[in-house]
């Protein structure tokens, strides 16, 4: 038995020995950029200057002549000294994420795209560094001051919003100077040197702009994207278990052991053993039974959770991207019953909420850098605030309410004069009353009439302002046509007490409102305001005669002198109505509110009012319904909103807000050194400020504060002590409202002789209490003890009696004011505020600078804390009272990976769901490895499994091409980059290779000796090599009809630069308006292709580009990896019909061999190669060959252009990136189908008008010019039918019967080996539109659609026609009969489902002249 045992193991290590000694095989991919390698130190600028432009030149004068070190250094060293240096103006954790963003390459695009821009200048020759001044160039420092001089008769150049511009002195009427140099080199140090002093002293405004002289030839390698390698074998497929028995007569690894379990019975459970070992470590995978596939999920799970928890990521990363290995070992593990109950319930009851933490969207993984240093500044700040661990992660979740543009205005005020009541007047008492009556169903438009005040207009008028006359005939109109709209009118006129209404026709208007509304109704007040107005001419205004004229002839009876006159009994509330405008902050009159909400001066329009204000009530109706239960009140209802405030002021409201950062940890707290202070950046003397300073409460206990208001200003001005005054009395009226906020006072000048009002101030916070302190300075900011200090009056003469008044006088006399001087810096350089400037800032949030004569009252800062309140501080204030509870003791879980992160230490918190045998977790397993060692994480994983699964789950191996940090060999110099490697595998599957990359990545294969489509490893010797390169990203964008809110059919756009217009174009389709344009990192002009396109659209606007909203000219720079989508509006320049019918004549015959109809093989390019010799034999007219550049291998690449010189043809390649919005498909053959149909639109030059298709195992015996000009009879395609003349096959015609032979009914079902387009007629009718369109409705079943490239057209047969072609155009052995085949034009090797012949086998056979063309084919090969 021991002999027997010996010889087993004997072969085992026999077999290990072979497997040693013998090459290792496997496959590996990289992906290299277009453009040349940037430099590090560049690209480190970049990723500095996110954190702001000050940012960005500090580190600029670090290191602006550090490429000296590069001499004689080694690269990793250099490399070290650039973090070193950025790193005194990062934290720690940004440096980690610098050196992501350099293993990335994040920022190389930005660096490129300077380049770009630089080489479109053009730069002079031999010049390692230029500045450009208005279009001059020089490479001298000595030239500048002559070309500044001429600059000014020369236009300025276009700015981009991320050019790097100087700090200097903000002067617009400067020349601009534009240096084109690489940091770092003493050429830049020289230009720098000159042109920062001159942008400080204002004489110009420098930019600078990256610039690479020589830059260096070799490329670099990319990371961010996977490679799958898919099994192209059935392996996998489930199978019945009735089917397949376990067969011990197959010998694994040269085992069988059938035999040895027949001679050695004895060993039986150790022979089991021994095979399951086997058929684990084996590269021959056998398939597993439907039974055994059910709980892998379950299984992947719990081998995951039974490691340690730090080798847990790795486990599943090797578990997800190696599955086709791992499936069999999978299906021995127990799973815990505990484990798939707690998995299961999480899946009823927790995942919804955990939704918004999932991390696996394609949008995180493809911006992880951005997400990350996006997130680091808020972490970094609460951490340095003091809120760290759980905390942090409360107020990041903290529902924060988006600001809103459309407040309103409370509009229960008594100056409104309501005219009407929809709840009580009796004019509609015929109305329902409910508010359910807002859910019955309506024609559309049609305005409810509900007795309910739900829509309420208020008019703000001038009573003798021309405008108001036909805003009151407008009111109304509303009225009489019992529109369900509450119209009220709020009358702004004189508010002197001795008026007459004799003299001032305003006041005069209004007694006489008020005596008609007495005496008769507000009806008959409002009929009477249109009558006297129906006096007043056009173009004139309400004067007293038309008054008293009115007066007399509608009331004779009156007293005129009772209601006009200076003793009027008629003038209550007149003042009303002014006090109320006054203090609502509204805008010059006329005004209009609806349902409290202003309507803009554009909206006051009378003309458009109507319309307008009838909107309003669709609108508003809708939202209404949404709240149907909102109360009795309606008015209470709508006035209780979040949005309603008592006062407008367009710099409270303010959409667009500036704040200042307090996130800052600096060194010192220091401001009485005001040189040391000057130091430090905007974020630190931020800090400094906020940790030193002040604030006047209204109360003496420890308390908690949500608003605290700074204000800034020069306390020697009447208008900086009022503004202090008024923020003092606001916080003074509002303590009996439960709400307590700070206050304290900013000086933004200093003269060190007139300091005494501010010191006061200071000695009163340092020795007082509060109240003390806050009664004092009131009393010092009025106008009587300012007259009195001036006259000489002592401080100590104005203090209060509950003073200190011993303590205060020390200090007072004794107080430094070098703080003071630091005050004004502060700001001068993080305000931007200038001497004796005013501003008022409320957590963080800057208002101003005010205008001279702005006034902010008292009502404002009532405003103010409202909208401050209304925001997140009181949901801030909650979570930080919160704080001082002990945290909850954490659970431990059986399904969830928990790693916890280091302590003390800023981290991520985590989550994310997955299941982890999808793609997703293929690719999230890498990824979160890598984000672990770039930052600190705390990280929870829940399992997500799925149960009972009937196939296998993941049918490919995989890599997600991602590094931490810069890698380095080992002598020093850096790596060539991330590759993906896959090592180790089976080598009996035929592997498909698959590149999955960012939305906007166009990539090709460039470099590769193997035949990627079909990989099988026992064929190969060592490693298959793959090269890809990023040749393009890609420009997407949407473009609509301003005018009809359509996308603009057949639009033609083209995209290019000032020097080459013209490089791409493109037509949008209908499909979204979408459109895509091939670029890479550089400044871009997009336009209207000139023709037809130009002359019947014009751009409007625009989102997402460089140039202004309103140019002609849009201008995209692309300086990103990430995607770069923009939206374009036009509109018609003039009123036609018409269809974009370019005509454009070609001279050759347009073919597009192929398309690579399936993944390509050797055999595959033969026949490729065949057929287009058949073409050119035949053809007398030049040919053009167009081929798919995706799909081509590089060894085919590389000999096309050979053949074309041999055979005189042209050829040119194209492609087409997938867009995002179309449904996807995953499967290699699939997807080139669908290249086949759904983009002929788009695919081709706009100049190509018709294109031939021809399959590559087709021969073609007849000349394509007769199918160029055949009439397709205004269809935009042409197909050949199947044969049916071949009667054996009868029973493999699918067409025939079923769904397509009563979808198609008389007519044939079409073959998409051979087609002819014509492109004009495609375009014209939009055919890829409707295509597109029937294909993302059907491809939603993976059942429909089988042979997608055929059966579409097929289906869209009555939508989109298709012309027969005549049938010798395509002849089949295996459809067609052997007499048809005299006639036959092409033949077609189309496979046989019957006699499944090879391809090459059957060629010979069925087509004499292809061993001729075989020949000439190899000879040709021979020669190159």
């Amino acid at each position: 038995e021991i002999m027997r045992l010996t010889f087993i193991v004997l072969l085992l290590l026999l077999l290990n020995i072979h497997q040693v000694t013998s090459a290792p095989k496997g496959v590996t991919a990289s992906l290299e950029a277009k453009w040349s390698m940037t430099p590090f130190l560049l690209e480190t600028s970049e990723f500095v200057g996110e954190d702001g432009n000050e940012k960005f030149w500090q580190f600029v004068d670090t290191v602006k002549e550090l490429t000296v070190y590069k001499q004689g250094e080694s690269v990793r060293s250099y490399y070290n000294l650039i973090i070193k240096k950025a790193g005194q103006f990062l934290t720690d954790l940004q440096v980690h994420l610098l050196k992501f963003a350099l293993a990335l390459r994040s920022y190389s695009p930005a660096v490129h795209a300077s380049q770009q821009i630089a080489s479109d200048e053009p730069p002079p020759e031999a010049c390692p560094a230029f500045v450009s001044i208005h279009g001059q160039h020089s490479c001298s420092t000595k030239d500048i001051k002559k070309l500044l001089k001429a600059a000014a008769g020369r236009p300025k150049p276009y700015l981009y919003k991320n050019d790097h511009t100087y700090p200097g002195v903000n002067n617009t009427d400067v020349p601009v100077v534009i240096l084109y140099a690489e940091i770092g080199t003493r050429k830049f140090t020289s230009f720098h040197k000159v042109l920062s002093e001159k942008a400080q002293e204002g004489k110009l405004t420098y930019v600078l702009r990256h610039f690479v002289a020589d830059p260096k030839p070799h490329k670099m390698l990319l990371s961010g994207y996977s490679v799958e390698l898919a099994i192209k074998s059935t392996e996998y497929k489930a199978v019945d278990d009735t089917k397949v028995k376990e067969d011990d007569d197959n010998d694994v690894q040269g085992f069988h052991f059938g035999t040895l379990k027949k001679f050695h019975p004895e060993l039986q459970e150790k022979l089991v053993e021994l095979r399951k070992y086997l058929l684990d470590s084996t590269n021959v995978m056998a398939p597993l039974k439907v039974w055994e596939m059910q709980d892998l999920s379950f299984q992947a799970a719990a081998t995951i959770m039974s490691v340690p928890k730090f080798d847990a990521l790795k486990l599943m990363r090797d578990l997800s991207q190696n599955f086709p290995s791992k499936a069999r070992s999978l299906t021995r593990v127990a799973v815990k019953q505990e484990m798939r109950k707690e998995i299961e319930e999480n899946q009823k009851v927790r995942y919804h909420k955990l939704q918004s933490h999932m991390l696996v969207q394609e949008a995180f993984f493809d911006n992880i850098l951005s997400h990350c240093t996006s997130e680091a500044r808020v972490l970094e700040g609460l951490h340095n605030l003091g809120i760290k661990g759980e905390h942090q992660g409360k107020l990041l979740r903290l529902p924060v309410n988006a600001v809103d543009n459309s407040y309103a205005l409370d509009i229960r005020h008594q100056a409104i004069m309501w005219i009407n009541d929809i709840e009580n007047d009796p004019m509609y008492r015929s109305w329902p009353t409910g508010v359910q009556e807002l859910l019955r169903a309506t024609f559309p438009g049609v305005i409810r009439q509900i007795r309910r005040n739900f829509f309420n207009l208020v008019l703000f008028l001038d009573p003798v302002q021309e405008e108001s006359v036909e805003l009151v005939k407008l009111a109304e109109l509303f009225y009489k046509h019992k529109i369900p709209l509450r119209i009220g009118f709020v009358f702004v006129v004189d508010t002197k007490d001795e008026i007459d209404g004799f003299s001032d026709a305003g006041v005069g208007f209004y007694r006489l409102l008020n005596y008609i509304a007495d005496e008769y109704d507000l009806s008959q007040a409002l009929m009477s305001m249109v009558s006297m107005y129906n006096k007043v001419g056009v173009g004139e205004s309400l004067s007293v005669d038309t008054l008293s004229t009115y007066l007399k002839m509608k009331f004779p009876k009156a007293n005129a002198e009772r209601i006009l006159g200076v003793e009027s009994e008629y003038d209550y509330n007149r003042k009303d109505g002014s006090l109320f405008y006054k203090k609502s902050g509204l805008g010059a009159l006329p005004l209009a509110l609806f349902n409290g909400v202003p309507l803009s001066p554009d909206e006051m329009d009378p003309d458009e009012l109507e319309t307008i204000i009838l909107q309003r009530i669709m609108d508003t109706t809708n939202a209404f319904q949404r709240a149907v239960y909102m109360g009795s009140d309606v008015v209470d209802y709508l006035m209780d909103q979040a949005n309603v405030v008592p006062r407008m002021n367009p710099l409270v409201l303010n959409t667009d807000r500036k704040y200042l950062d307090f996130t800052s940890k600096p060194v010192v707290n220091d401001w009485e050194d005001t040189t040391m202070f000057s130091f430090l950046d905007a974020r630190d003397k931020t800090a400094v400020v906020a940790k030193r300073m002040k604030y006047f409460t209204n109360y003496d206990e420890n308390g908690m504060s949500t608003v605290t208001i700074w204000i800034a200003g020069d306390l020697e001005t009447v208008s900086g002590r009022n503004l202090l005054l008024n923020a003092l009395k606001h916080m003074v009226s509002i303590v009996t409202l439960s709400s307590r906020d700070l206050v304290c006072v900013i000086l933004t000048s200093f003269k060190e002789d007139n300091t005494v009002l501010y010191r006061a101030i200071w000695a009163s916070f340092l020795t007082q209490k509060n109240k003390a302190t806050v009664e004092f300075v009131q009393k010092l900011l009025r106008e009587e003890s300012s007259q009195l200090l001036q006259q000489g009056t002592k401080m100590k003469d104005l203090l209060m009696q509950d003073m200190d008044v011993d303590a205060f006088e020390k200090k007072f006399n004794t107080l430094e004011v070098d703080f003071i001087r630091s005050q004004q810096l502060f700001s001068r350089d993080v305000m931007k505020l200038r001497p004796g400037d005013r501003a008022v800032i409320s957590n963080g949030r800057i208002l101003g600078p005010f205008e001279e004569h702005e006034e902010f009252t008292v009502e404002d800062f009532h405003l103010l804390e409202k909208i401050t309140q209304g925001g997140s501080a009181e949901k801030v204030k909650a979570k930080v009272k919160e704080m001082e509870m002990k945290p909850k003791h954490a659970v431990l879980l059986l399904s969830v990976l928990q790693l916890s992160p280091r302590e003390n230490e800023v981290f991520y918190d985590v989550v994310a769901i997955v299941d982890p045998l999808t793609r997703e977790a293929q690719k999230m397993s890498s990824l979160l490895i890598v984000l672990s060692q770039v930052v600190n994480v705390r990280l929870q994983v829940f399992m997500n499994c799925r149960a009972k699964l009937s196939d296998m789950p993941l049918k490919s191996f995989y890599r997600f091409v991602l590094e931490s940090d810069v890698g380095f060999l080992a002598n020093d110099t850096v790596s060539p980059g991330p590759v993906a490697r896959f090592m180790e595998l089976p080598e009996s599957l035929l592997l498909t290779l698959n590149m999955i990359t960012p939305e906007s990545w166009m990539v090709q294969s460039v470099r590769s000796p193997h035949d990627l489509d079909n990989i099988h490893l026992q064929e190969v010797n060592g490693i298959v090599a793959a090269e890809y390169e990023l040749e393009h990203l890609l420009l997407e964008g949407h473009c609509f009809d301003l005018s009809t809110g359509q996308p603009p059919r057949g639009l033609q756009f083209t995209l290019g630069t000032s020097r080459d217009p013209l490089m791409y174009d493109t037509i949008v389709m209908a499909n979204l308006g979408y459109f895509q344009l091939k670029a890479n990192p550089g400044a871009w002009i997009l336009r209207l292709r000139k023709g037809r396109s130009e002359d019947i659209y014009q751009v409007v606007t625009h989102d997402g580009t460089e140039s202004p909203a309103d140019a002609g000219d849009v201008i995209v720079v692309l300086n990103s990896f990430h995607s770069k989508i923009i939206k374009v509006r036009v509109t018609l320049s003039q009123v036609s019909l018409f269809y974009f019918t370019d005509t454009y004549t070609l001279d050759h015959l347009t073919l597009l061999p192929a398309l690579i109809p399936r993944p390509a093989s050797q055999s595959f390019y033969l026949c490729f190669r065949i057929m287009m010799l058949s073409v050119l034999r035949h053809t007398k007219i030049p040919v053009k060959f167009w081929f798919l550049k995706n799909y081509l291998s590089p060894s085919f690449k590389e000999t096309i252009s050979h053949m074309a010189e041999s055979y005189g043809f042209q050829y040119e390649l194209v492609q087409y990136k997938w867009p995002r919005w179309l449904h996807n498909q995953h499967e290699k053959q699939r997807i080139i189908w669908g290249y086949k149909i759904l983009f002929l639109d788009v695919l081709f030059p706009l100049a190509v008008d018709k294109i031939i298709f021809v399959d590559a195992d087709q021969i073609v015996r007849a000349d394509l010019k007769e199918l160029k000009d055949l009439d397709l009879e205004g269809a935009p395609y042409g197909y050949t039918p199947f044969c049916d003349s071949r009667r054996e096959m009868e029973g493999y015609r699918f067409w025939k019967s079923g769904y397509w032979a009563s979808h198609l009914g008389h007519r044939r079902y079409h073959i998409s080996a051979l087609y002819v387009v014509d492109l004009k007629k495609f375009r014209k009718i939009a055919a890829g539109d409707r295509l597109r369109g029937q294909y993302q409705a059907l491809s939603q079943d993976p059942n429909s659609l089988s042979n997608l490239d055929q059966d579409l057209p097929n289906n869209m047969i009555h939508q989109v026609a298709i012309k027969s072609l005549p049938q010798e155009w395509l002849w089949c052995e295996t459809w067609c009969d052997d007499t048809s085949k005299v006639t036959a034009k092409t033949i077609d090797l189309c496979n046989n489902p019957k006699t499944k012949e090879p391809k090459l086998t059957a060629a010979a056979r069925i087509v004499p002249e292809w061993v001729e063309y075989d020949n000439e084919i190899k000879h040709l090969r021979d020669e190159l």
